[in-house]
């Protein structure tokens, strides 16, 4: 079964959509969305695709990724509409950016742990060349703006003062073998607005918390995903630590709607955390509420060796999201629902399939 298919993920995108405002800004515009069956992206997406569903003046969407297949297949039947068009991706080359938009949204890049270990190299130019390229496409295109999509990451750790603003640095600890993501990201940050600056471009930031949801892939081996997959199964759920770690958890639609929110009005050369208020919590207690939600056990075991090995996540990641909401974005979802519907969704789409 499609997404589309699922009642509950069509009313989710529904209430995001409802106040969104920003929408109508970008009526009869045309937004260019790298990584764009990603989690987060295909979220955005989603909306975008909503909305001109409903409206006569539609978006053009320019949805670029490595894979077409991958795109056709998460965006299905709205792949043949007009105003949606593929744009075959890669984020190292500079050479198939001929179309360009009014907009862009640079969302590509390796973000799941094991992929982060295995392809350090890969995850910092994926990021940091991809977002080059994209600037000098927009400087000669004249677009309106780009968003660069980074993450909470950037702030390292900092166990004194939690929840971070944007104004706080944080420390990263190089030779971790997270730091290729980290580090990648924050030098990307660098890069996007130190171009925007000197070539007088326009260029915000987004940094994004722990984001979770139903169109996470079957490959994301971060724990909101694998536990959500593993309950939508009815299988128990393992938590390898004591999952005292607080996290910023936010539903992927919210977090789109965050970023279309910034994209429109959010302040030139300015960073905005995305994460929802009212879902700081721990990995256990986020593991409890997937456990309840779809009636399996929360176990809980130690790490062997290899499983410690290569990747040693932070004791705390929680964002200050005030100056996002000062925009005017409110969370629909917080974390006891967002989680339940992720995994009806999933159960959903299992069962039909």
């Amino acid at each position: 079964m499609h997404i589309y298919n699922s009642e509950q993920w069509m009313k989710d995108i529904y209430e995001v959509s409802y106040n969104l405002s920003e929408l109508e800004a970008l009526a009869g515009k045309s937004i260019m969305i790298t990584g764009a069956a990603g989690l987060i992206c295909s979220s955005v997406v989603d909306i975008l695709l909503q909305y001109n569903e409903t409206h006569e003046a539609p978006i053009k969407i320019f949805a670029a990724g490595r894979s077409i297949e991958k795109i056709r297949e998460r965006f299905g039947p709205s792949c043949h509409k007009e105003y949606f068009k593929f744009i075959k991706y890669d984020a190292l080359k500079s050479d198939n950016l001929e179309v360009l938009a009014d907009y862009v949204i640079h969302g590509a890049g390796n973000a799941f742990p094991r992929m982060i270990v295995e392809e350090p190299v890969e995850t910092m130019i994926s990021n940091f060349c991809g977002m080059f390229h994209l600037l000098n496409a927009a400087k000669i295109h004249k677009t309106n703006r780009i968003l660069y999509l980074s993450s909470s990451e950037v702030y390292g750790e900092r166990k004194e003062k939690h929840p971070y603003q944007e104004k706080d640095y944080g420390y990263i600890d190089i030779l971790n073998p997270r730091n290729a993501y980290s580090m990648g990201k924050r030098a990307t940050e660098t890069l996007c607005i130190s171009y925007a600056y000197e070539f007088d471009t326009e260029a915000v930031i987004v940094r994004p918390g722990h984001i979770y949801g139903p169109t996470a892939s079957l490959k994301d081996d971060r724990v909101s995903s694998s536990f959500a997959y593993a309950a939508a199964c009815g299988k128990d759920i393992v938590l390898k630590s004591d999952g005292a770690q607080v996290r910023s958890y936010t539903y992927c639609l919210d977090c789109a709607a965050a970023i279309l929110k910034v994209l429109v009005k959010g302040k030139n050369l300015h960073a905005y955390n995305i994460s929802n208020p009212d879902s700081i919590i721990s990995i256990k207690q986020m593991a409890e509420i997937l456990a309840k939600a779809s009636g399996v056990s929360l176990i809980q075991e130690e790490a062997n060796e290899t499983e410690k090995k290569g990747f040693n996540p932070m004791s705390n990641s929680s964002l200050d999201s005030t100056k996002l909401m000062n925009l005017g974005w409110k969370s629909c979802f917080n974390a006891e629902k967002g989680l339940a519907h992720t995994v009806k969704i999933l159960k959903e789409m299992k069962e039909k399939n």
